[in-house]
């Protein structure tokens, strides 16, 4: 009897505890993602103070180091999130860092630097020690950061979307690990660890809300990493065309749902990112407030027209018979087809046109990367003697020539503006709309069609692995806007020379005009590819006419490999050593990237 009663309390104690745990709501613990960072970030740390007491030259160090690498790409998304700057000198290019403030340049440190000692060797053992010394220094700053600041639902969401841009970016180009070109390993590695955070924080109320949404995100996650994994080809042979468009795209979708359904997460406006986009080459995938300036930002329709009428007056410069679109013509790209821009009184300039498509995307102007924002790139165009050479501080009178101002002025101002200062950023908003990113290759690569010639892929392919392309033209921007965060653009060092026949460098030094420093000799902003197929001339000179010409330069090893003095060359690599084939397939690629608006503005001209 006694029996009985008690198996009946257990039975109700049951009934009760169940009933209880169907009606509460399940609460992510994010703590235990938070560990899960920090733990794999001190197994690095571990794993580099082990390597520090081996000889450089010890057989065991690629294993011992790979697993370095391996928990640090597990703890990127938050320690890097955290400390932009310093999770990007862990892991980022084996070059010297110029210091800005003092002019000391100092000798690259970091996994890159690490790497590339193990696998090329030539270090002595204390060089190779401090190396790693002060790698675990700037680790020791990245594990403080994760064990005093909690990880809430929104930074884990803006984590993993800077994590899923590093694999497309970087995972696929190498740009990581350009000795050792573990660039898939560490797509598989993300996108484990992806897997893991998600089924201990999101899953469950997946499982419960979404189920489908849930199980195809997993067997999306299985497929990429099984492909990843087991690939056992040479590196530069992946398909990554396949991967990006047929896998990671795939899971961006998923994440992108799984994020909203979520409930947990409220839309930024202050990232890179449109965390609407469900990838990353969507038309609005970039967040265009973000790379304007803060007095800039989300400017009127009428401010714009206003600055479309204003890029197209000759009126704005002293002499009446200059106006942006005099070397920015729309039938051309917004550039002007010559070698060097042609000044105020029809003479050379010292540098190329740049197109203005997309131009906004970058954080530093003109060639030599002298301004930082549009803005200021417009107003020296306003100040500069052999172009507009007008005030900015002043409003020039003489565009009320033009009636029709008096009108635009009232709606986008209120009155009559005070200075050219207000011209600037109208002009500035105007230029900020010219983008393209619907190309073949877009349209493609998300999906929407399957166009694509094998040679095209191919030449992809090679953009993104053999050739390096892209460890400079950073996917899918294809500038040198540096991913995830994008705060930076990269300027290099990459020896063009004076005339086609490639016998002299060229005399101009770029960026150097700064500083003065030996390291910035040359040195010259990474610009966009995109529509590369119309913007001939190319190089800041303008030096050569065909894409052809351009791929045989870096292919032969820029500068250094044409026999140049170029001790601070950039270049990630001493030559590429394609073969005629794959330089064609290149060149086909670079065609696939021609903006489809860009390209009928062309042919209206043309018609015309």
């Amino acid at each position: 009897m006694r029996l009985l009663k008690l198996l009946a309390i257990i039975s109700v104690l049951n009934f009760c505890s169940c009933n209880q745990s169907a009606t509460e709501e399940y609460v992510i613990n994010w703590d235990e993602t938070r560990r899960y960072y920090l733990e794999h970030l001190k197994r690095s740390k571990e794993g580099l103070r082990q390597l520090q007491s081996k000889d450089p030259k010890d057989k065991g160090n690629k294993t011992l180091f790979a697993e370095v690498r391996n928990n640090f790409k597990v703890a990127e998304p938050y320690a890097s999130y955290l400390n932009p700057e310093v999770g990007h000198r862990v892991n980022g290019p084996a070059l010297p860092v110029f210091r800005e403030d003092n002019g000391k340049v100092l000798a690259p440190i970091g996994l890159q630097k690490i790497e590339e000692s193990i696998y090329e060797g030539g270090v002595e053992k204390d060089e190779f020690q401090k190396e790693i010394e002060y790698t675990i220094g700037l680790l020791d700053v990245l594990q403080n950061n994760i064990e005093k600041r909690e990880l809430t639902s929104q930074r884990f969401f803006i984590a993993v979307q800077q994590q899923l841009m590093r694999v497309i970016s970087f995972s696929m180009s190498n740009f990581d690990t350009p000795v050792s070109a573990q660039g898939i390993n560490d797509a598989a590695l993300t996108l484990k660890s992806l897997k893991s955070v998600y089924e201990k924080t999101l899953q469950y109320d997946m499982q419960k809300e979404k189920p489908k949404l849930d199980e195809e995100f997993i067997k999306n996650l299985n497929s990429a990493i099984q492909l990843a994994t087991n690939y056992s080809g040479k590196n530069e042979d992946f398909d990554r065309y396949n991967y990006i468009r047929n896998y990671l795209n795939h899971i961006c979708r998923n994440w992108k749902e799984i994020r909203d359904a979520s409930g947990y997460w409220e839309d930024s406006k202050d990232y890179p990112f449109n965390f609407e986009a469900p990838t990353f080459f969507e038309p609005d995938s970039f967040n265009l407030s973000y790379f304007t300036p803060s007095v800039n930002k989300n400017p009127t329709r009428e401010q714009v027209e206003l600055g479309e009428k204003l890029f197209f007056d000759p009126n704005l410069s002293e002499g009446g018979n200059v106006s942006c679109a005099s070397c920015h013509i729309p039938a051309k790209t917004y550039q002007d087809g010559l070698s060097t821009a042609m000044d105020n009184n029809q003479q050379p300039l010292e540098r190329n046109t740049p197109t203005l498509i997309n131009v906004a995307y970058q954080q530093n102007f003109f060639w030599d990367g002298r301004s930082q924002d549009l803005l200021s790139q417009i107003n020296q165009v306003f100040t500069n003697e052999r172009e507009f050479n007008s005030e900015v501080h002043n409003f020039s009178d003489r565009i009320l020539q033009d009636s029709s101002y008096k009108k635009m002025f009232k709606q986008t101002f209120g009155r009559k503006p005070g200075s050219n200062r207000e011209l600037v950023k109208a002009i500035s908003s105007y230029i900020s709309t010219l983008k393209g990113f619907n190309s073949k290759f877009d349209k493609n690569i998300r999906g929407e069609e399957n166009t694509l010639t094998a040679e095209e892929k191919h030449g992809f392919n090679l953009f993104m692995g053999k050739a390096l392309c892209a460890t400079c033209h950073f996917m899918p921007l294809t500038n040198g806007t540096v991913p995830p965060f994008f705060s930076e653009t990269e300027r290099e060092v990459i020896g063009v020379p004076e005339t086609a026949e490639n016998l002299k460098l060229d005399d101009d030094a770029g960026f150097y005009w700064m500083y003065g420093a030996d390291i910035h000799k040359g040195m010259f902003k990474t610009p966009t590819v995109r529509n590369s197929a119309l913007t001939a001339p190319y190089m800041h000179n303008g030096v050569y006419t065909t894409l052809e010409e351009v791929i045989d330069f870096y292919n032969s090893g820029g500068g250094a490999g044409l026999g140049f003095d170029l001790p601070h060359q950039t270049l990630p690599f001493d030559e590429l050593s394609l073969t005629e084939g794959e330089e064609k397939a290149l060149v086909a690629y670079l065609k696939t990237l021609t903006d489809a608006e860009v390209s009928n503005v062309k042919e209206e001209e043309d018609i015309l």
